[in-house]
């Protein structure tokens, strides 16, 4: 069986693609939303989140014969405990990573406190699309700034914004990704004037954000992605059979 790590649009394709071959596999999301998305592509879903052990012990109870790494760019720590748990069960990884593309007139950052030291000195009101998980951090360091986050449209992410201190002005309930004119009207309405944004790559909508602030002169701070050493990489569903014949999976 193969086992792909989901939870993006990608994970989705690819199950698509292993649906239509023939293959045996599960998907593994994290969120109950993930898991109502994953029920739509895949016979055999898992919600939850793995340690190494638990992967190893279901992989082995499942007979997991490769893995498909499809996480969200910014899910560094799944990645790296699954490249290490393939390791030491010798079992093939693959990482399906999303192309990243080039930035221009952009504020590119490490992580979070540095995106919030940028943004402080650029203006009042910052428009958030780097999702729930991280919003606390926005909000402890972004204190003296008029924040308008934009997440998912699902009542426990929306209550948890809420028990941080934003109210309905600040709050942009919506699935993307969104088109150029869809950010530009959201970023006129919301009257922003900084952006923060992570490099998603193209399924995430990153080219999308940076022409609709580019159009209307609104710098935008860059979170980059961190850079893993993965041992096999590809950037599109095509390049599978290929890899898959050399695992004797496909």
């Amino acid at each position: 069986m193969i086992f792909v790590l989901g939870g993006t649009s990608d994970s989705l394709i690819i199950s698509d693609w292993l649906t239509e071959k023939g293959l045996d596999f599960s998907l593994s999301v994290a969120t109950d939303y993930g898991e109502t998305l994953a029920n739509q592509h895949a016979k055999k879903v898992f919600c939850g989140r793995l340690s190494k052990t638990e992967m190893l012990a279901k992989w082995q109870i499942e007979n997991v014969t490769a893995v498909i790494d499809a996480t969200h760019p910014f899910a560094t720590i799944v990645s790296e405990t699954a490249m290490e748990a393939c390791l030491e069960a010798a079992i093939p990884y693959i990482r399906f990573e999303r192309t990243s593309e080039q930035a221009e007139n952009t504020f590119l950052v490490a992580n979070i406190e540095e995106a919030c030291t940028t943004a402080n000195k650029l203006g009042e009101r910052i428009f958030l699309t780097t999702g729930s998980k991280n919003l606390p951090e926005f909000v402890e360091r972004l204190t003296s700034k008029h924040l308008i986050a934009r997440m998912l449209p699902v009542s426990d992410v929306i209550q948890s914004a809420e028990k941080l201190g934003l109210v309905a002005d600040q709050l942009i309930g919506m699935k993307g990704p969104f088109t150029k004119e869809a950010n530009k009207t959201q970023l006129e309405m919301t009257q922003a004037d900084v952006l923060i944004t992570k490099e998603s790559g193209k399924q995430g909508g990153f080219q999308e954000k940076l022409a609709a602030a580019a159009e209307l002169n609104i710098p935008v701070v860059v979170i980059r992605r961190k850079i893993l050493n993965y041992p096999i990489e590809i950037n599109h569903v095509t390049e599978l059979p290929e890899i898959l014949t050399q695992w004797e999976v496909y």
